[in-house]
Order: structure tokens, then C-alpha cells, then sequence
């Protein structure tokens, strides 16, 4: 098969190394010749660095590097049975190079879009033929992470999602199927993982280093939120986090946090800039809280709303049980599937905190999901 990735940045290279490695031809396409010349050194250097590391031999090395082909003419996508879109986070850019890339390809070419929150249906209304429209988005690295989510848009047919999810599979890929909805299930569920820990800093009861202790020594999360947001960046992070507030005309469950904007506005984008929550050019000592009781009520606390979002996500039919709960084991690497960590806390006790947290701050951001309280009255699980 051949097929073009639009975007020479880390998402774009990531996906490109994944498809070469399966013997496919690709044609990794970019209107700025420096960011090809960045792109093609990065991903030259790392098959170089896996060949030093014996995950590669020079043969598989020879092969990836034979199928990649690195341009910023947009014309040579027209031969690609496949064209996956992974530029900037605009929709009106996106739709633009939409526009472009359906003039040059053939009318069974399916087009589809890396984004990670932004509207399918929005960027399919961009093209004629817009039922060959499709959302699939890869995770950082995408030649090592295993998740895709797929999101059908309203206008995509059914013959291009079942193409879309076998080509993924013959990938290697994980595939969850997502309604088009903002953020999918990642980058929604998430949310409160960033948003409740900022929240339980702005109130004065832990600090970033103990917040980050507890969720990885008592919750189990290989890395911390606040460890996590500057690996990812601030700037990064927060914008998902304001995108999908708006999206869902003002949620208060996902408010941004004024703490996170602050440290946008400043430059302190985390690991990437030297600084973010944490000063990484003069490292201290973290000094950390190590109560174990106050650690697992911080713990509870997320977790309380990390699995009511989960939830809500069920209820609303964004995706099924199983797939929420995988995308959230293979996407982004938690202990456990969200729905089926509430069967064994119970659902009882994760409705009993979140009703706490609502009656002590007033807050719809607190509002247990319908289908906790339905789930509890009937003595009912997930799973």
C-alpha cells in the first residue's frame, strides 16, 4: 500500500516509521523544507539508535529507510491509496489542506485526520467525497504506542471505517472506536487527572511534589500530573484542556486552571523549556508529605473523578465499556481499566466521595454520572 503523511513533525515521523516498518511506501509530504530536513534527521537518528541498541537489524534499518520518502511537493501524494493528516491543531488549516489533498488523489483514497480533539465531521465537510473522511489518532510515540482511536465522522461510511481499522491492525495497532465527540476518550476521560490535582493544589492541601507521590506510590500511575504535564508541556496540555471546555459549551467539570495558564504565559512549558511545575536546570530536593492516609484520600479523590468521567462516557455512548477502559490501559498507560477499577473499589463508595464533593463545593463540575447512581440502585457493576 502507499500512503502520504501531511506533516513532518514528531506525530507525523512517528506514523511514518510505524506504516514504513510494515513494508509500506510512504511519502511523508511538508510545505516547509527545515521542518522536513529536522523530520527526516530525527527519525534517520533513531532507526540508527535502534540498530546500536539491537532492537533493529541493518536490514530491518535498510528496509524502513528504502520505503520513506521525505517531500514538499503536495502533488506527490496522488498515487497513495492512504493520506493521514498530522499538522498544527487548526481546524481552519486542516480543512484548507483537506480541500488540497482531495483534488490530487484518486475517489477511493481515504483521508484521514490526527487530531486529537478537534471536530471530524468539521474537517469532512471540507471535501466532496466527504464520506472517505475518517479521524484516526495515533499516540506519542506512534511507532511504540499501541492505541488508535478511530472516530467515524456523521458523513463516513462504513466501507472506509472498516478499511481504516484493518489497515490499523496490520499495523499492530490497538483499535477503540470513538463517537466524534471533543477529545474522543483520552484526551476527555484524562481530564480530571490534570484538572482535580491542579485543584487540590490550588486549595492549599498538597503540593505538587506530594500530589504526584501519592497517585504513583498509592494510585499506581507510572508518572505523577504534574510530572506528566511537563513531559507533555504546558502549553500543549492546557490547550487541549481550554479546547475541550469550550467544546462542551463550558463544562465546569473541564475548567482550565489558572496555575497551569500562568506558567503558559510565562514560558515555563516544563521539560521542553528548563521549567514548569518543576525547575529542572536547578534540581532540589522534592520535599513530599508521605502520610499514607492523606495520600490516599488525594488518590480517591482523582480516581473518583477520573472514573465518573469514565462513566459519563459510557452513558453518553461515546464508545463501548471495553474499549474505554482499553484505551485508557494501552493510550496513556493507567494501572487499570477506569470502569472496572469503580467494580472493584464500588461503585458505592466512588458515588459516596463524589456526593461529598459536591455537597461541600456547590460545584456541577462534581455531578456523579446518571449511570453511577443507576448502576448502584440496582446493585449492579460494570462489568
Amino acid at each position: 500500500m502507499e500512503l502520504s503523511i501531511i506533516g513532518s513533525g514528531t506525530m507525523g515521523i512517528g506514523i511514518a516509521h510505524a506504516c514504513a516498518e510494515k513494508n509500506h511506501k510512504v511519502f511523508i509530504i511538508d510545505s516547509s523544507n527545515e521542518s522536513l530536513k529536522s523530520g527526516k534527521e530525527k527519525l534517520f537518528k533513531l532507526l540508527e539508535k535502534l540498530v546500536q541498541k539491537g532492537k533493529y537489524s541493518e536490514e530491518n534499518k535498510n528496509t524502513i529507510t528504502k520505503n520513506l520518502n521525505f517531500s514538499n511537493d503536495l502533488s506527490d501524494i496522488k498515487n497513495s491509496d492512504f493520506v493521514i493528516e498530522a499538522i498544527i491543531e487548526n481546524l481552519d488549516i486542516k480543512k484548507k489542506v483537506f480541500k488540497d489533498i482531495e483534488e490530487l488523489v484518486s475517489s477511493e483514497c481515504i483521508i484521514a485526520s490526527n487530531t486529537s480533539s478537534l471536530s471530524i465531521a468539521s474537517i469532512a465537510s471540507s471535501c466532496v467525497k466527504n464520506d472517505r473522511v475518517i479521524g484516526i489518532h495515533f499516540f506519542n510515540p506512534a511507532n511504540l504506542m499501541p492505541l488508535v482511536e478511530v472516530i467515524p465522522a456523521i458523513q463516513t461510511s462504513q466501507s472506509t471505517l472498516e478499511k481504516s481499522k484493518e489497515f490499523l491492525i496490520d499495523l499492530g495497532k490497538t483499535v477503540v472506536i470513538a463517537k466524534d465527540t471533543p477529545g474522543f476518550i483520552v484526551n476527555r476521560v484524562a481530564r480530571p487527572f490534570y484538572g482535580e490535582s491542579l485543584r487540590i493544589y490550588e486549595e492549599g492541601i498538597a503540593n505538587f511534589e506530594t500530589i504526584d507521590w501519592a497517585l504513583k506510590e498509592i494510585g499506581g500511575f507510572k508518572m505523577g500530573p504534574f510530572e506528566l504535564m511537563d513531559y507533555i508541556g504546558n502549553d500543549i496540555n492546557y490547550t487541549v484542556t481550554e479546547t475541550v471546555f469550550k467544546e462542551f459549551y463550558y463544562d465546569p467539570r473541564y475548567k482550565p486552571s489558572f496555575t497551569q495558564k500562568r506558567l503558559m504565559e510565562a514560558g515555563f512549558l516544563g521539560k521542553k523549556s528548563g521549567k514548569g511545575f518543576y525547575d529542572y536546570k536547578n534540581l532540589t530536593e522534592k520535599k513530599i508529605n508521605t502520610n499514607r492516609e492523606e495520600g490516599k484520600k488525594i488518590v480517591l479523590r482523582v480516581l473518583s473523578m477520573l472514573i465518573n468521567e469514565a462513566a459519563d462516557a459510557l452513558f453518553l455512548n461515546i464508545a463501548s465499556k471495553e474499549d474505554i477502559d482499553l484505551a485508557m490501559t494501552r493510550g496513556v498507560n493507567y494501572p487499570k481499566g477506569l470502569l472496572s477499577w469503580a467494580d472493584e473499589i464500588g461503585i458505592d463508595n466512588i458515588l459516596k466521595i463524589l456526593k461529598e464533593l459536591n455537597n461541600k463545593y456547590c460545584e456541577d463540575r462534581y455531578r456523579p454520572s446518571p449511570i453511577l447512581a443507576q448502576l448502584s440502585s440496582e446493585n449492579k457493576t460494570f462489568f
